[in-house]
Protein backbone atom coordinates (compact mmCIF):
# COMPACT_ATOMS: atom_id res chain seq x y z
CA UNK A 1 0.00 0.00 0.00
CA UNK A 2 0.86 3.11 -1.34
CA UNK A 3 2.18 5.35 1.83
CA UNK A 4 0.14 9.27 2.32
CA UNK A 5 2.82 12.49 2.22
CA UNK A 6 1.46 15.24 3.95
CA UNK A 7 1.59 17.44 0.53
CA UNK A 8 -1.55 15.30 -0.96
CA UNK A 9 -3.72 16.61 1.47
CA UNK A 10 -4.59 20.14 0.43
CA UNK A 11 -5.31 22.41 3.21
CA UNK A 12 -6.68 24.99 1.63
CA UNK A 13 -9.44 23.18 0.32
CA UNK A 14 -10.70 21.44 3.58
CA UNK A 15 -10.42 25.52 5.05
CA UNK A 16 -12.57 26.90 2.42
CA UNK A 17 -15.70 23.67 2.68
CA UNK A 18 -18.78 25.22 4.58
CA UNK A 19 -19.46 23.95 7.54
CA UNK A 20 -22.80 21.89 8.23
CA UNK A 21 -24.68 24.67 9.56
CA UNK A 22 -23.45 27.34 6.71
CA UNK A 23 -24.20 24.46 4.25
CA UNK A 24 -27.16 24.65 6.04
CA UNK A 25 -28.10 28.34 5.81
CA UNK A 26 -27.38 28.35 1.92
CA UNK A 27 -29.84 25.81 1.27
CA UNK A 28 -32.29 27.61 3.33
CA UNK A 29 -31.80 30.88 1.59
CA UNK A 30 -32.07 28.54 -1.58
CA UNK A 31 -35.51 27.33 -1.02
CA UNK A 32 -37.02 30.57 0.56
CA UNK A 33 -35.60 32.43 -2.16
CA UNK A 34 -38.60 31.61 -4.72
CA UNK A 35 -41.41 32.16 -2.08
CA UNK A 36 -40.67 35.92 -1.48
CA UNK A 37 -41.29 35.88 2.31
CA UNK A 38 -38.29 37.54 4.48
CA UNK A 39 -36.95 35.58 6.84
CA UNK A 40 -37.70 37.33 10.21
CA UNK A 41 -36.22 34.60 12.66
CA UNK A 42 -32.92 32.35 12.42
CA UNK A 43 -33.31 30.48 14.83
CA UNK A 44 -36.36 28.37 16.34
CA UNK A 45 -37.94 25.15 16.35
CA UNK A 46 -41.40 23.55 15.90
CA UNK A 47 -42.74 20.52 17.17
CA UNK A 48 -46.12 18.71 15.88
CA UNK A 49 -47.83 16.75 19.24
CA UNK A 50 -48.54 13.91 17.11
CA UNK A 51 -50.93 12.67 19.67
CA UNK A 52 -53.47 15.69 19.82
CA UNK A 53 -53.17 16.18 16.00
CA UNK A 54 -56.27 15.57 14.16
CA UNK A 55 -54.72 16.75 11.10
CA UNK A 56 -56.29 14.55 8.70
CA UNK A 57 -59.48 15.82 9.89
CA UNK A 58 -58.88 19.56 9.36
CA UNK A 59 -54.95 20.12 7.69
CA UNK A 60 -55.67 24.04 8.22
CA UNK A 61 -51.75 23.78 9.27
CA UNK A 62 -50.94 22.89 6.46
CA UNK A 63 -53.29 25.10 4.68
CA UNK A 64 -51.76 28.28 6.35
CA UNK A 65 -48.24 27.68 6.00
CA UNK A 66 -46.79 30.73 3.87
CA UNK A 67 -43.31 28.29 2.57
CA UNK A 68 -45.32 24.73 2.74
CA UNK A 69 -43.29 23.52 5.64
CA UNK A 70 -45.88 21.42 6.59
CA UNK A 71 -46.61 18.07 4.91
CA UNK A 72 -49.73 15.53 5.51
CA UNK A 73 -47.85 12.16 5.70
CA UNK A 74 -48.91 8.84 6.23
CA UNK A 75 -47.82 9.20 10.26
CA UNK A 76 -49.46 13.10 10.75
CA UNK A 77 -48.53 16.91 9.82
CA UNK A 78 -44.78 16.63 8.62
CA UNK A 79 -42.21 20.15 9.67
CA UNK A 80 -39.56 20.47 6.82
CA UNK A 81 -37.41 22.41 9.02
CA UNK A 82 -35.32 24.49 6.34
CA UNK A 83 -38.69 25.92 5.24
CA UNK A 84 -39.97 27.01 8.42
CA UNK A 85 -39.82 30.48 9.34
CA UNK A 86 -41.59 30.10 12.80
CA UNK A 87 -44.22 32.61 11.95
CA UNK A 88 -46.77 31.25 14.12
CA UNK A 89 -49.43 31.13 11.31
CA UNK A 90 -49.70 27.43 11.55
CA UNK A 91 -50.76 27.79 15.58
CA UNK A 92 -53.16 30.85 14.88
CA UNK A 93 -54.86 28.34 12.33
CA UNK A 94 -54.78 25.13 14.47
CA UNK A 95 -58.23 23.93 16.08
CA UNK A 96 -56.27 22.43 19.01
CA UNK A 97 -54.54 23.99 21.81
CA UNK A 98 -51.29 22.82 22.74
CA UNK A 99 -51.13 20.40 19.79
CA UNK A 100 -48.19 22.72 17.76
CA UNK A 101 -45.12 24.78 19.65
CA UNK A 102 -43.29 26.98 18.06
CA UNK A 103 -40.01 28.56 20.21
CA UNK A 104 -38.24 30.85 18.00
CA UNK A 105 -35.50 33.61 19.08
CA UNK A 106 -35.48 37.19 17.74
CA UNK A 107 -32.46 39.12 16.36
CA UNK A 108 -31.93 41.33 19.39
CA UNK A 109 -31.97 37.59 21.24
CA UNK A 110 -35.18 37.46 22.91
CA UNK A 111 -37.02 34.61 23.15
CA UNK A 112 -40.21 33.84 22.53
CA UNK A 113 -42.60 30.49 22.59
CA UNK A 114 -45.90 29.75 22.09
CA UNK A 115 -48.48 26.58 21.92
CA UNK A 116 -52.06 28.58 21.44
CA UNK A 117 -53.10 31.00 19.25
CA UNK A 118 -54.00 33.77 22.29
CA UNK A 119 -50.36 33.37 22.99
CA UNK A 120 -48.95 34.26 19.21
CA UNK A 121 -51.31 37.47 19.18
CA UNK A 122 -49.96 38.40 23.11
CA UNK A 123 -46.61 38.06 21.23
CA UNK A 124 -47.34 40.01 18.08
CA UNK A 125 -48.98 43.01 20.84
CA UNK A 126 -46.13 42.90 22.44
CA UNK A 127 -43.52 43.48 20.21
CA UNK A 128 -46.04 45.86 18.55
CA UNK A 129 -46.67 48.24 21.81
CA UNK A 130 -42.45 47.93 21.53
CA UNK A 131 -42.38 49.73 18.21
CA UNK A 132 -45.01 52.11 18.69
CA UNK A 133 -43.52 53.29 21.92
CA UNK A 134 -40.16 53.87 19.87
CA UNK A 135 -41.45 55.71 17.71
CA UNK A 136 -43.46 58.24 20.09
CA UNK A 137 -40.23 58.48 22.08
CA UNK A 138 -38.58 59.67 18.88
CA UNK A 139 -40.84 62.77 18.80
CA UNK A 140 -41.31 63.22 22.51
CA UNK A 141 -38.24 62.26 24.17
CA UNK A 142 -39.55 63.26 27.53
CA UNK A 143 -43.09 64.23 29.23
CA UNK A 144 -41.78 68.10 29.22
CA UNK A 145 -41.61 67.62 25.09
CA UNK A 146 -45.22 66.59 24.62
CA UNK A 147 -46.26 69.61 27.23
CA UNK A 148 -44.58 71.82 25.12
CA UNK A 149 -46.01 71.14 22.03
CA UNK A 150 -49.72 70.68 22.99
CA UNK A 151 -50.21 72.40 26.41
CA UNK A 152 -51.30 76.11 25.91
CA UNK A 153 -49.39 78.16 28.42
CA UNK A 154 -51.33 80.55 30.81
CA UNK A 155 -50.49 84.62 29.27
CA UNK A 156 -49.04 86.43 32.77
Amino acid sequence: MPEKTSSSVDIFSLMSEDSPEEARKKRRQELLEPTGIKELFKEGSIDINKYTCVGVQCKLCIKACPTNALYWSNSGVGVTEDLCVYCGACVLNCMVDDCIKVRRKREDGAKESFSKPKDVVAVAENVNVKKRLGRVKAVFPTAQDYCDRYIEKPEL
